[in-house]
């Protein structure tokens, strides 16, 4: 078999919502070169599928027409008055025409549910259209990643299905939970696959995945299901499916780890000043200041120099003119006055610059302080429903061509989807119609503001069940030391993750419920014995004898010396009958055991974790990487193996099958 080059390489990563694929290895790999919707439309023939949605559209068209005239030349009085009638006739004729809408989903039919493969017949369709699209050489090896929840037989139908179709010279199949690792750079880790409608929770030890307690596409917990929550949570304010998606994909939708305190349950800000206890505290203070004849008439303390009326020129308070017209309590009250109307302004200023000042910092809070946020909502609306009068399509009231207008100028576009919107939005700010020219829909654009709800998405047990898959996946690993480096090494993927803040509400739910703190972990461990497991805090893994089977070391076989001073003092056969036996039939098969080097169940660690839990970081070696995402690593993953598998290795792994194999095996 001739050598593959990277330039011949297949690769198609199918899902539940999107299909990746790719021709070609980059000499640095990049992201999928093709991305494109997992689903297909029932053409006219039956058991046939489109990529796109085919409608019918007429569009009828006016055509003028000459009346025949006279030839004899003859024109009479009634000729010549219905001449400019009969000159021009118009005839409407209605042409049908069949085009591809790409924003039309209804009727599509979605070849995976839930990670299970539930319509073969439009998934080979699916298959054939991005063949056909990508239109590979004659001599092109395939890659094919699939999903954990995939059976024997349906691989067996794939490569029957690549063999027969498209003469493949070789075919490989990868499980996306090894392809996580292979662009992780992770011989041992615990891969958490957050989809549409289901996550997959993969332990991988070795680069081999431990099947028992594998968490295969466990329900309500994708995308899907924290969708579903927001709209259980706003239908009540007029939201709907659509407008929970938009928002569960816009930066204002965050999950808060648990034990996080909403933006209305915060107690308010001290530096928050209320106006009007501003001013009463500045009242009084300036009444108690005013009080007794040296402090409140006291023309020092005015700033304004009003009451100069009693004051000579130098400043001075004539107390004298004071006493004799006997007005002392009248002027002391009414200095009170002023004080206090002058330190309700001075106070009402100070709050208001500090209201002002407190403005912008109100907008630059985080989101997770904030109350209330507002996102862009796009909704694809007729254009009929956009017109008010209903006669001509929105795009035909102004002309295309200088700009001047052919008809009487319509109603204004922006005025029509306000009209049209004002139903279904709850807190319309700002709105934008846009249309292209021969389309029926348009997108109208508003802003919706959304409170404390855009923090639940993930409430209800949504954490909780992955929480406990993930638990359960790593207990089940056999390798009782690597269940410690399996906590270390968690990898969390897949587009149902993008939400702000998953991975560490995720990390934050699995510390409060399994973390063993290191003091409680160490106690007593020295007095177990190897051969036992240390039980969990929680309860979840209590002691499990092992079978007995001879140990490697001294403390759990026969010490040969203890054997032999044993024997030698006890010539008569003061040991039970049979005792003598059974000490030289252990002794010899642990010498064997050594001398072979053959296995034996042992191990080092306990099994009491995690002491800790931590992320792991995708290597940055892949610049191309860096903007786009971690959701994506099983494609990643799926390149650096089908550059080891079909160009790095040829072949000598046997880790495809080639062409000659599946003649001679089929497809096994």
């Amino acid at each position: 078999m001739p050598p593959f080059k990277d330039e011949h390489v297949l690769i198609i990563t199918p899902g539940s919502q999107t299909t990746l694929a790719q021709l070609g290895l980059p000499e640095s790999f990049t992201p999928a070169q093709l991305r494109i919707s997992t689903r297909m439309f029932p053409a006219e023939k039956p058991g046939e599928w489109e990529p796109l949605k085919v409608r019918e559209r007429k569009v009828t068209k006016q055509r003028g027409d000459v009346a025949p005239q006279p030839v004899d030349g003859d024109t009479t009085l009634a000729n010549t008055d219905g001449a400019a009638d009969n000159a021009e006739i118009s005839i409407e004729e209605e042409d049908t025409y069949f085009e591809e809408d790409p924003t039309i989903e209804e009727g599509a039919v979605y070849p995976i549910r839930q990670g299970r493969i539930v319509d073969w017949s439009c998934l080979f369709a699916l298959m054939t259209h991005i063949y056909n699209t990508l239109s590979p050489p004659f001599h092109t090896p395939i890659l094919v990643i699939t999903q954990p929840a995939w059976t024997a037989q349906d691989h067996e139908v794939l490569t029957q299905f690549f063999f027969e179709k498209f003469k493949t010279p070789a075919f490989c199949l990868m499980d996306s939970t090894l392809a996580v690792c292979y662009a992780y750079a992770a011989s041992t880790a615990t891969v958490v696959d957050v989809g549409y409608e289901k996550c997959d929770v993969s332990a991988v030890v070795e680069f081999l995945i431990n099947d028992v307690g594998r968490g295969i596409a466990v329900p309500r917990c994708g995308g899907e299901g924290m969708t579903q929550r927001l709209l259980e949570l706003l239908s009540d304010k007029g939201f709907t499916r659509d407008m929970c998606e938009q928002l569960k994909r816009s930066g204002i939708c965050e999950i808060l780890p648990p034990g996080t305190t909403m933006p209305g349950e915060a107690e308010p800000e001290v530096t928050n000043v209320n106006p009007a206890a501003a001013a009463s505290a500045g009242a009084n203070a300036a009444g108690l200041k005013g009080r007794g004849i040296g402090a409140g008439v006291d023309g020092g303390d005015d700033p304004n120099g009003e009451g100069k009326e009693v004051e000579d020129n130098e400043g001075v308070l004539d107390v004298a003119s004071l006493v004799v017209s006997g007005k002392t309590n009248e002027f002391l009250a009414r200095k009170e006055k002023e004080k206090a109307e002058k330190a309700e302004k001075v106070a009402a200023k100070k709050a208001a610059q500090e209201a002002a000042a407190a403005a912008p910092k109100q907008a630059k809070l985080p989101n997770a302080k904030r109350l209330t946020a507002s996102f862009h909502y796009t909704e694809r609306r007729p254009l009929e429903e956009l017109n008010p009068n209903g006669k001509r399509p929105l795009e035909d009231e102004v002309s295309h061509g200088e700009g001047e207008m052919k008809r009487p100028k319509t109603p204004d576009p922006q005025e029509a989807a306000d009209s049209a919107a004002a139903e279904t939005d709850p807190t319309p700010s700002t709105r934008n119609v846009s249309a292209r020219n021969g389309e029926t829909t348009a997108l109208i654009k508003r802003d919706v503001d959304v409170g404390v709800e855009r923090f639940q998405a993930a409430t209800g047990g949504f954490l909780d069940l992955i929480a406990d898959a993930i638990h359960r996946c790593i207990l089940s690993v056999p390798e009782i030391p690597k269940r410690a480096e399996l906590w270390d090494n968690l990898i969390i993927v897949g587009n149902g993750g993008k939400v702000r803040g998953f991975k560490e509400a995720l990390v934050a739910k699995l510390n409060s419920k399994y973390l063993v703190s290191p003091s409680s972990a160490t106690i007593f461990t020295s007095e177990l014995p190897s051969n036992f497991t240390t039980p969990v805090a929680t309860g979840a893994n209590t002691p499990q004898p092992l079978p007995h089977l001879p140990s490697s070391h001294h403390g759990g076989g026969v010490n040969p010396l203890l054997l032999a001073a044993t024997t030698a003092s006890n010539p008569g056969g003061l040991a039970p009958p049979g005792q003598h036996h059974h000490l030289h039939a252990q002794l010899q098969m642990q010498q064997y055991q050594q001398q072979n080097q053959l296995p034996v169940h042992q191990h080092s660690g306990h099994g009491q974790t995690p002491t800790s839990i931590k992320l792991t970081k995708m290597p940055e070696y892949f610049p191309e990487w860096k903007d786009v995402g971690t959701e994506g690593a099983a494609f990643l993953g799926a390149q650096v193996a089908a550059k080891v598998v079909f160009v790095v290795d040829q072949g000598l792994s046997k880790g495809f099958m080639s062409r000659t194999e599946y003649n001679d095996l089929g497809p096994q």
